[in-house]
């Protein structure tokens, strides 16, 4: 399932000791990150062996079978998607490109927050699709700046929130970057075992093949 979901193992692609220690600590982030916090998906494993699909590493969780969210879901899950950048900014002073991907996904859920959701006090229960077929904006100038604005400071909000949670619990970041860097693979109760269970409690997690692959009839 690994293969599907992230590409195969390539063992063969060496990281230099730098790159790998950077990897260990943004992937211990995101998923320390996704530990703390109430709204989020049960962590299945954590990985910094490299995959095909150029991933250096990445951290993989139990879907859940849900369709909507509040907007305390969604704050949550942008911060696990900052976990990765800001570990690297609080480890190491400096940023990579290694959150690139992460960075998109936070801005596309800003943005479907403030411009689609209606989840923004600001811009109003006011909702623009960005797939709908308007030859004219239906906004003013005005009305762009402030949504751009409103979802820069969300994001912001979720940025600052992720570094005092990183920065409170320091000590497990740094146990499980180094747990990672010496077994490059832990799973939900390697983590448990290493920094205890989650502040909200267990975390169900629920077997990926059962959630993507048809079930037979009995």
């Amino acid at each position: 399932m690994d293969r599907v979901l992230a590409g195969a193992e390539k063992r063969s692609r060496t990281l230099v000791k730098e790159e790998r220690e950077i990897v260990a600590y943004h992937e211990a982030g995101h998923a320390l990150v996704g530990w703390l916090l109430k709204h989020t998906d049960a962590l299945l494993k954590v990985t910094i062996i490299p995959r095909t699909s150029a991933a250096l590493g990445f951290a993989q969780y139990s879907p859940k079978d849900k369709k909507l969210f509040s907007k305390e879901e969604l704050f949550d899950r942008m911060c696990m998607m900052l976990g990765g950048r800001v570990a690297e900014s609080i480890k190491f002073g400096r940023i990579t490109t290694g959150a690139e991907d992460d960075l998109k996904k936070v801005t596309r859920s800003a943005y479907n927050q403030v411009k689609i959701y209606g989840m923004s006090s600001a811009v109003g229960t006011l909702s623009f699709p960005a797939d709908d077929d308007f030859k004219i904006k239906p906004f003013s100038k005005k009305l762009a700046h402030l949504m751009d604005q409103e979802a820069s400071n969300l994001v912001g909000q979720a940025y600052r929130s992720t570094e005092t949670l990183l920065r409170k619990n320091a000590d497990k970041l740094e146990l499980l970057a180094q747990e990672l860097l010496k077994r490059e693979v832990l799973n939900y109760d390697d983590v448990k075992n290493l920094i205890g269970t989650p502040p909200h409690g267990d975390k169900y997690v629920v077997d990926l093949v059962d959630n993507i692959l048809p079930k037979e009839e009995k």
